[in-house]
């Protein structure tokens, strides 16, 4: 069945608020669409989406010329589009601070990935750091207090920083309401429990409440949430990662702004305070956790099924600690004001999907974040509307499109290049009872 004539009136629902979905709404408003809905479980910003965050790194690197590979192409597409709107869009623009970011491992077969895989070496904005002190010249005196065994890296001051997640989504939220879009957030009233599929289409959603929200075109937007919502044919994995924050004195969190991103591929990284809660986040580097238990929405195959928290396993605190030590021993034993763990829909080569659903025509797929998904926030929405309107650019098309042939290929538990912990995927299911934090304030997010 072929989807029905998108018009500026036709009916669009997306269901997902996060950052993708308010992303989407904001640019489907902007092109005069007057008909849009945004469903969603919680209110923006919702507490598990992944871009519910005081900060998330911003780099753009340009693909190197003996580069062929389409998702590097087409990422380099996407960071680039991305980066020119967090630096002119006014929704975005206040909240990217283009502080530079530091890129680094302490081992051989780290620092050679690098130089392969994550930096022009040739390019003259990246300075090689090559000693502890090269490390602690990058920020000002008694911040970098580590020793950085074995660490090299190399420096970024342009087109990289950090953006404050949390405070961009609900920016282009809230101009999105502006501009006429319809948000029906909170349980069970936004609270999507199935879509809705009639003469082999999709033509809306249900929500908990029973209420049958029709469309002419659906887009699911619902992170690691989405598949929950649809056979995916394991193209998409539930995919954790872990942060913590330590509190700082309003003078540390002055003395420590402005810093460029500090980022070890193999064990984690750390951005500049939280300037409204004088927190400064650490995050432990990992191949990620998965929650892996017999799904009964599925037949009971095992699959990974998100849940909220707001702790984190010991072993990943232990890591965080493990960073600071290297880097700033000083901080390395202050206690944990805050952790959660974060989730994201994976994909099998990390490439995002979006793309109309190949039985589905009303139903448009805009997922797969890979960790890598908050950063696009000013722009991504543009693209998922292009797919919706039929006009993706040629070599996004093919990079972000349905693609079962690729998940049936590989190994789930790979890696997939990403470095740190026990260097492989680990399970929520195997983090004892006692094993996790046990923080007591948790009411921020």
């Amino acid at each position: 069945m072929t989807s029905s004539k998108l018009t500026p009136t036709s009916s669009i629902l997306i269901v997902g608020a996060g950052t993708w979905g308010c992303s989407t709404a904001l640019h489907l408003a902007r092109r005069g669409y007057k008909n849009v809905t945004v469903l969603d479980p919680h209110p923006v910003p919702s507490p598990i989406a992944a871009g519910n965050d005081i900060n998330k790194i911003m780099e753009h690197r340009e693909v190197k010329a003996s580069e062929t590979d389409p998702w590097s192409i087409a990422f380099s597409t996407c960071t680039r589009a991305a980066l020119k709107g967090w630096k002119n869009d006014p929704v975005f623009q206040p909240y990217f601070h283009e502080t530079g970011a530091i890129v680094s491992g302490h081992t051989a077969s780290l620092i050679k990935h690098i130089q392969e895989h994550e930096i022009d070496s040739s390019d003259a904005e990246f300075i090689k750091l090559n000693t502890a002190e090269d490390f602690r010249k990058t920020m000002p005196p008694g911040i970098l207090t580590g020793n950085f065994p074995g660490w090299k890296g190399w420096l970024n001051k342009t087109g990289a920083g950090w953006i404050h997640a949390k405070k961009a989504m609900f920016s282009a939220y809230t101009e999105a309401k502006r501009l006429g879009v319809t948000f029906i957030t909170g349980s069970p009233e936004g609270d999507v429990v199935s879509l809705i599929y009639e003469n082999g289409d999709v033509v809306g959603a249900r929500t908990a409440d029973g209420t049958v929200h029709r469309a002419d075109h659906t887009i699911l937007s619902a992170g690691a949430g989405s598949d929950r919502l649809l056979d995916f044919k394991k193209q998409l994995r539930p995919t954790a990662w872990t942060l913590c924050h330590i509190r700082m004195t309003p003078d540390e969190a002055k003395k420590y702004r402005n810093l460029p991103v500090l980022f070890n591929v193999a064990k984690g990284f750390f951005m500049e305070p939280d300037e409204d809660n004088h927190e400064l986040k650490i995050c432990d580097e990992h191949p990620g956790y998965c929650n892996f238990v017999p799904d009964p929405k599925h037949g009971g195959e095992v699959r990974s099924i998100p849940f909220a928290k707001h702790q984190i396993p010991l072993e990943a605190e232990a890591r965080a600690r493990d960073f600071l030590r290297d880097t700033m021993p000083h901080l390395a034993d202050r206690p944990l004001s805050f952790a959660r763990i974060c989730w994201d829909a994976d994909t099998v080569d990390r490439a995002f999907l979006i793309d109309r659903h190949p039985e589905y025509r009303s139903l448009l797929l805009a997922v797969g974040g890979s960790g890598n998904g908050a950063m696009q926030m000013p722009t991504i929405g543009g693209f998922i509307a292009d797919a919706l309107e039929g006009n993706l650019q040629k070599e996004l098309k093919h990079a972000l499109r349905w693609r079962p042939e690729i998940a049936a290929q590989r190994d789930w538990k790979d890696t997939q290049n990403r470095f740190g912990g026990p260097n492989k995927v680990m399970d929520f299911q195997k983090v004892g009872e006692n094993e996790w934090t046990k923080i007591g304030d948790k009411s921020r997010l």
